[in-house]
């Protein structure tokens, strides 16, 4: 009888003893190469799983160096922890796209000894990923606390203007065309008062083929109200529920470089909350543009357009008010994209610390909060979010997430060991399916360095394909992320020229067809954390090399289609 067919049960003997050395030296070896196996399996997964792309820091060699002011003295001003915007545009029509990164200033303001001089910075791109300050360009304006921004050619002179809403009277900066701006707020009738601005987005409200401009408003903010209450604001320092909140506003565009405060008429005065971050679409593709508001501590506020400049705050309604459990968030940023591929546009919804984000799933124009379902909020839920810009960062065809986190209080870590003032940001990478992973930790060094983030851009700033990002940080310095895509995946850009609709085209409607299925997307003005980016319209074609066909519903119904385009380009059309 051979050793290996003694019986290991049976008691003494040098049988027995050779048998417990087998079994023993067995299950070391089924350990080992179960182990081996385990090892292999994972780098095979993370061989398989290993994002299309790293993102590296060019901050310094590309001279897109801005550092923010939040005017802190100590007092802890809430204007401060709200911090600023930022914008994407191309101010000088030449193919390349600048950055406009907004300011702060010291607080209160007051008007007699207010210096000259602006404190927005107005970056030129000059090709190679480089950029020069054009601060010139801007007109010199009493000193002023910017929070949002959104770009558009309102008066249709083929040149991009800019809407900046302050604390305190908001400004329109209209393009001179030769790479100067010069305030016509007064003229166009937009300052708004002086509140307290937050996001702006411009639309073709009245669907009569200029753009109208639609501004949210936080809360009214006092500064001796502030004084009052912060000695007994312990740990934190008076907040949005301390305020009065406010009504956002909506003026009409006459086409005549003039609007009209139609806030009343539209409806859009009949409610009031915490305005943050807004983005307008046609949610419920009825053809005119409704508008999304994200509420800090209080329910969202859904505008839908009723087709004729009106507006019924549908919120509830259509399921976008509060979250899945019923609770209003801290609300910040908000962006709407495809993110289903079911050709109509979601809203993903970045919230406070300790809450998800909420991803708001459009199915006909009814939604449905689908973060926990997705998990695109699970490395998210300890930070407080800001921005987000739902683009195709590895360019196969679904939308990816980049989120920016960090908190308000710069002594955030002594009140909470669940975050602090500086947090890394965010990347989810778009599974399909509408499941999300965080490939944070796989995209490259550029963001273990954390800083506390508001808003961020999203461009090829480089003509290279893939989407780049520049980020604003709170009272500390910008950022330049370099997408550096693999080269695997294909892409497509699209400048759109409306005609008999508004010469941006904001608010139209584009479907393009490959091998691999279709997908749409819409032109917008004002995104992500009060900002705006995006106006060249970004596909991801993945291994498709051509377009089958593309379809072009432009703000004024008519249709356009083009066929059989190649990819890897970037391609004007003008509407016939």
């Amino acid at each position: 009888m051979s050793l290996s067919n003694q019986s290991c049960n049976e008691p003494g003997g040098q049988a027995s003893a050779a048998c417990a050395l087998q079994q023993r030296f067995s299950l070391r070896a089924f350990h080992f190469f179960c182990c081996f196996l385990s090892v292999f399996a994972f780098a095979q997964s993370i061989q398989a799983q290993a994002p299309g792309f790293q993102l590296v820091d060019r901050t310094k060699q590309s001279g897109l160096e801005f550092r923010h002011f939040d005017g802190d003295d100590g007092n802890k001003y809430l204007v401060q922890f709200m911090s600023a915007g930022m914008a994407s545009l191309d101010f000088d029509c030449d193919g390349a796209t600048d950055v406009l990164a907004l300011n702060g200033c010291k607080l209160p303001i007051a008007e007699e000894d207010a210096e000259e001089g602006t404190a927005n910075r107005l970056f030129r791109n000059v090709g190679d990923l480089q950029f020069v300050t054009t601060d010139k360009a801007l007109p010199s304006l009493r000193n002023q606390f910017s929070l949002g921004v959104s770009i558009a050619d309102y008066d249709g002179d083929g040149f991009a203007d800019i809407y900046i809403s302050n604390f305190g009277v908001n400004c329109l900066l209209r393009n001179n065309g030769d790479g100067s701006f010069v305030d016509v707020t007064e003229h166009a009738g937009v300052g708004d008062g002086k509140k307290f601005g937050a996001g702006v987005v411009f639309l073709d409200a009245d669907s009569d083929g200029d753009l109208d401009l639609f501004v949210a408003n936080y809360v009214n903010f006092d500064f001796e109200r502030h004084a009052k209450l912060l000695p007994a604001a312990v740990p934190f320092p008076p907040g949005p529920k301390d305020f009065p909140p406010t009504s956002d506003s909506l003026f009409i565009n006459d086409g005549n470089g003039r609007f009209r405060d139609q806030s009343k008429s539209s409806g859009i005065r009949e409610t009031s909350g915490p305005s943050m971050g807004a983005v307008a679409a046609d949610f419920d593709d009825d053809g005119d543009t409704d508008i999304f508001v994200a509420c800090d501590g209080a329910p969202n506020r859904y505008y839908q357009n009723e087709g004729n400049g009106n507006f019924l705050e549908a919120a509830l309604l259509v399921g976008v008010a509060v979250d899945v459990l019923g609770l209003p968030n801290g609300s910040m940023g908000v962006d709407a994209g495809d993110l289903d591929q079911d050709l109509s546009s979601d809203l993903f919804v970045t919230d406070y610390t300790e809450q998800f984000p909420m991803l708001f799933q459009n199915a006909a124009g009814l939604f449905l909060d689908s973060t926990r379902r997705s998990r695109a909020g699970i490395e998210l839920r300890p930070h407080v979010n800001w921005s987000v810009g739902l683009v195709d960062l590895d360019c196969d065809t679904d939308k990816d997430a980049f989120i920016c986190n960090g908190h308000f209080l710069k002594n955030a870590s002594e009140l909470t060991s669940l975050t602090a003032f500086d947090a890394p940001n965010t990347v989810l990478e778009n599974m399909g399916d509408l499941r999300f992973r965080s490939i944070s930790v796989q995209v490259g060094k550029a963001l273990e360095t954390a800083q506390s983030s508001r808003s961020a851009v999203f461009e090829d700033f480089d003509h290279d394909g893939d989407l780049d990002i520049a980020v604003l940080n709170c009272s500390q310095s910008s950022q330049l992320l370099e997408n550096t895509l693999d080269g695997k995946n294909h892409w497509l850009q699209l400048n759109l020229v409306g005609n008999s609709s508004n010469r941006d085209a904001v608010g139209a409607s584009v479907s393009v067809e490959t091998e691999s299925g279709q997908q749409r997307a819409e032109k917008r003005s004002g995104r992500g954390y009060q900002g705006h980016f995006g106006s060249r319209l970004h596909f991801g074609l993945g291994k498709a090399e051509s377009i089958t066909r593309c379809a072009i519903i432009w703000p004024d119904g008519s249709e356009q289609v083009i066929d059989d385009i190649a990819a890897d380009q970037i391609l004007t059309v003008v509407q016939p």
